[in-house]
């Protein structure tokens, strides 16, 4: 059998890579050269294989464990590492991103450079970093609208949006980032929207009641499946960023010293879209933590979460530096 080079590893795209991994109980280790996670059941060890060039992303939870080994050959095919609790929330320990997410990006001295001289050549503005900062909402805008009006899953449930109350809501919502004088004012915007948001999804899936609660406070399924999505958008936001050689720390919304912000701007591009509705519906369904992973992990491929994401950050760091 022929063997692969890391370079070879690395020509499939991360914008076209199919996997996210969240696992627990378990030892990620490398066995006869591939990368395998191992699960033990009284005396017997059952070795599973990760294909890690078709991988973005790979959560490690409770009672997990890594050798250097693995961490070698993810790094090589460019697959970002994070720590987090049980069932994916919450995030327990901090490197590149604050307060949600522990992501360890691979090193490498190759990434494209140009994407960030244009990031920085306008990020210590203050009015052009408000001006990115609109662009994301207004990708924002375009991608829910988009992703809630063709949702796949809503339609095999025989469910429909509300298509005037999702269209006041994101027109309105349009309207205040366009007038917004400062950060904060968007953000305050940012909250009503997906405030508006749940209200919409709740009346069509009859989850009535919800209240956002933080993390670790709530106990019902809508509030911890949000939490969990969460972070797999905070993977596909690190991953987007490292792939275009953006460093975390260059937030334009998330505030400019907090350590990690630009994750999270990243994700804001798709949570609403793909993860919110989601989470309803799984929700709605009775289901298990892991079957609303699957369902959001499908939701983001189908979508294409991650190009969208890639293309967005793309386009906001050439417009923003003309």
């Amino acid at each position: 059998m022929d063997q692969f080079s890391p370079t070879d590893i690395k020509t499939i795209l991360h914008s076209k890579r199919a996997n996210m991994y969240y696992l627990e109980y378990c030892r990620v280790l490398v066995k006869d050269g591939r990368v395998e996670y191992v699960t033990d059941e009284g005396k017997q060890s059952y070795y599973w294989n990760i294909p890690i060039a078709n991988t973005t992303t790979l959560l490690l939870g409770n009672g997990t464990s890594i050798t250097q080994a693995a961490v070698r050959e993810l790094a090589k095919a460019g697959v970002l590492i994070g720590f987090c609790g049980g069932g994916g929330a919450p995030l327990f320990s901090t490197n590149e991103v604050d307060f949600d997410v522990s992501f360890f990006s691979p090193q490498s001295e190759y990434r494209p450079v140009g994407y960030l001289q244009n990031w920085v050549s306008f990020w210590f503005d203050e009015a052009k970093r408000l001006d990115a900062a609109k662009l994301i909402q207004k990708y924002r805008i375009e991608f829910t609208k988009a992703q809630w009006l063709k949702n796949k899953q809503l339609k095999e449930s025989g469910l429909a949006i509300n298509v005037a109350d999702l269209n006041k809501a994101l027109e309105q919502f349009e309207q205040q980032v366009e007038e917004a004088k400062d950060t904060q004012s968007l953000m305050l915007s940012e909250a009503r929207l997906t405030k508006a948001l749940y209200k919409i999804i709740c009346t069509v899936t009859g989850y009535n009641d919800f209240s956002r609660v933080k993390q670790g406070a709530g106990t019902d399924f809508a509030n911890r499946f949000l939490d969990h999505g969460n972070y797999l958008a905070y993977g596909l936001g690190a991953t987007a960023t490292w792939v275009l050689g953006l460093p975390h720390g260059l937030s334009v919304l998330h505030g400019k010293t907090r350590r990690g912000g630009l994750v999270f701007d990243a994700a804001d591009l798709v949570k609403d879209a793909v993860v919110l509705p989601q989470a309803f519906l799984s929700a709605m369904n009775g289901d298990t933590e892991q079957e609303f992973r699957q369902a959001c992990i499908g939701a983001v491929r189908q979508s294409e979460a991650l190009d969208f994401m890639i293309d967005s950050l793309k386009a906001i760091s050439e417009e923003c530096c003309a």
